[in-house]
């Protein structure tokens, strides 16, 4: 089995962090979001894994990611030439994927739920393809789920009138049939090759198609709102598991629970927290910051900040944007 990752989207609602970083290198709790994606399919035992990006990223991707050696396993760069959809990004990846099965993420997203069920269903149970679904306050914002007797017999992508709030949540598990519907569907009203009628066509076609549903954290990191979300639960994950580090040039600040310092970084006279990150080489005096996200090499003093996050040029807060 081989792991897949979906990278090549614009992040548009990410601006302006998105515009000179790909949106799955952006950190939550200090991490890029890829990696969360990469470390999921290492946990399956998959070493086999194709990142699918747009060609002009090449250069930042090896950059940041490598081949994969850090994590004793092998990446290959696959390009999706225009944003045509998932379905389209999966068809690029064909020759890569040959006749294996596949666990197919999408690299915005951060998933709590182990992806065993997925892998199992795949490998052990036979079925054809496999989805995550989760429960989502606007499942019009998502690829949404109709299920009848513990079977799917519908699946819409973004529809104005969902028929539930379950949506997919960015996992997949498919054998090597889901390029014949890839190739089969057409372009939507959006003119893009949605996943949702490449899965849609394999029910149709009588293929076997299971779900999983997960009540553990999840999120799509493609708005500022989500990403300050991911933060938060992912701080809060660590400060569970007691594998917080904090590691600052001074005795003289105080920390609120569930915050992260990089360890080059220098903070004075400071009051940090909660849900707080600070990333590498940041300087900070006389600072209260809490429910942020303070991005590598930000110099701040005398600052007041709340649900915020800064980089080196801008800082963005829910409804409002300024340069610093």
């Amino acid at each position: 089995m081989k792991g897949l990752i979906l990278c090549a989207g614009n992040g548009t609602r990410l601006q302006p962090f998105s515009n000179t970083t790909s949106k799955v290198l952006l950190p939550v709790a200090n991490k890029p979001l890829l990696f969360y994606n990469i470390e999921k399919l290492l946990d399956l035992g998959i070493k086999e894994i194709g990142i699918v990006i747009q060609a002009a990223h090449d250069p930042l991707f090896r950059e940041s990611v490598g081949n994969g050696e850090q994590w004793g396993a092998s990446i290959t760069y696959l390009y999706q030439a225009r944003a045509l959809g998932i379905a389209d990004a999966v068809k690029q990846a064909e020759a890569f994927i040959g006749s294996d099965s596949f666990i197919l993420l999408l690299g915005d997203n951060l998933i709590g739920q182990t992806l065993e069920g997925l892998r199992d269903s795949i490998l052990l149970e036979r079925q054809d393809g496999a989805l995550l679904l989760g429960e989502v306050e606007k499942p019009q914002d998502y690829g949404v789920a109709e299920i009848k007797e513990h079977r799917i017999i519908g699946l819409e992508e973004k529809p104005a009138q969902p028929k539930s709030n379950l949506a997919i949540m960015g996992a997949y598990a498919f054998t090597s049939k889901i390029f014949e519907a890839v190739h089969a569907i057409s372009p939507s009203k959006r003119g893009e090759y949605e996943i949702t009628d490449a899965i849609q066509w394999l029910i149709e076609a009588k293929y076997a198609i299971s779900y999983d549903i997960t009540y553990q954290p999840h999120t799509d990191v493609g708005t500022i709102e989500r990403w300050l979300e991911a933060n938060r639960w992912m701080l809060q994950q660590l400060a569970d598991e007691g594998t917080l580090a904090m590691e600052t040039t001074s005795s003289t600040n105080k920390f609120s629970s569930s915050v992260m310092v990089g360890n080059t970084s220098q903070l004075v006279t400071c009051e940090i927290g909660p849900y707080t990150t600070i990333g590498p080489r940041v300087n900070l005096e006389d600072c209260r910051i809490e429910d942020s996200i303070i991005l590598e090499g930000v110099s701040l003093k005398n600052m007041s900040l709340k649900g915020a996050i800064v980089s080196r040029d801008y800082m963005v807060q829910p409804a409002r944007e300024a340069n610093l």
